[in-house]
């Protein structure tokens, strides 16, 4: 595919036109922009990365992102996502723009010694367990590249672009969906005034349901089998206690869930009060 110069950002990367359709393109590649000159038309191999600079992001515009942002940040987003496309497939690599935004924002405040904190660190952790061990590649690629070292909070924050990429899901709903989570947790361990594990088997398992609860209630998917006559008079605390969470969540995501899904949280939340609050 040929493209025509805009700009030179490194040795490699460039700002291009593409000639099939006049599409202005980021075009990322090994070398690819070495020695070359604005208005230059050449070819791009297979190899090479081209993001469409017509994305809108969370962030602002794609070209306004690429004005602000170091091309080597550009640079250690897309090899973020190679990793990343290596364990998980086919991704959206459009969660690039972003993902650089925040690095490049990450590193300002590191160099600033302006620490960041995230109390839903342990929760992303744990609920995109693998995304989390794809984003702590960036740990190295910055020390040794831009000579910073982030925590786990940044780690964390680099997980929820990762599971972006993944899900087609916007990095703020990532965010909500971990809220959603620690809110039911803390509501529970409120109620029964005992703190759980959250490296407890019955926790992971309640995180990852309430997780696909809200992954149906986006989708549409309902669940065939209503037992909350039986839950309620079974279980009432429990029952009572998913009714409020199933309300919050609602109230919070801005999502409609079906009632039969109070008697199923009901399940997993009894579960996690019998083995962990005893």
């Amino acid at each position: 595919m040929m493209y025509r110069i805009v700009k030179v950002l490194n040795h490699n990367t460039f700002i291009g036109i593409r000639s099939k359709d006049k599409c202005k393109c980021l075009i990322m590649g090994k070398g690819i922009a070495f020695g070359r000159k604005v208005s230059e038309s050449i070819s791009v191999g297979e190899d090479a990365k081209v993001y469409t600079l017509t994305e809108l992001t969370e962030r602002g515009s794609a070209e306004e992102i690429i004005r602000s942002v170091p091309p080597e940040c550009l640079e250690l987003a897309g090899e973020i996502l190679d990793h990343a496309e290596k364990v998980f497939g086919q991704i959206d690599r459009s969660i690039l723009f972003p993902m650089a935004d925040h690095l490049a924002f990450a590193v300002q405040r590191i160099r600033n010694q302006e620490q960041i904190s995230n109390p839903l660190t342990e929760d992303i952790r744990i609920l995109f367990h693998q995304e989390y061990k794809v984003a702590k590649c960036a740990e190295q690629l910055l020390r040794e590249r831009l000579h910073v070292e982030i925590d786990e909070h940044e780690i964390g924050y680099i997980a929820l672009h990762v599971h972006a990429a993944i899900e087609d899901q916007k990095v703020s709903q990532a965010m909500q969906l971990t809220r959603a989570v620690r809110d039911c947790i803390s509501l529970v361990e409120k109620q029964t005034g005992t703190t759980i594990d959250v490296m407890s088997l019955s926790y992971n398992r309640l995180m990852n349901h309430i997780r696909y609860m809200v992954a149906r209630a986006l989708s549409g998917e309902k669940l065939k089998v209503n037992m909350n006559d039986y839950i309620s008079i079974r279980f009432p605390k429990a029952f009572d206690m998913a009714s409020q969470v199933c309300g919050e969540m609602m109230k919070n995501l801005k999502i409609c869930l079906d009632d039969v899904e109070v008697g199923y949280l009901a399940m997993h939340l009894e579960r996690v009060m019998d083995t962990e609050l005893k």
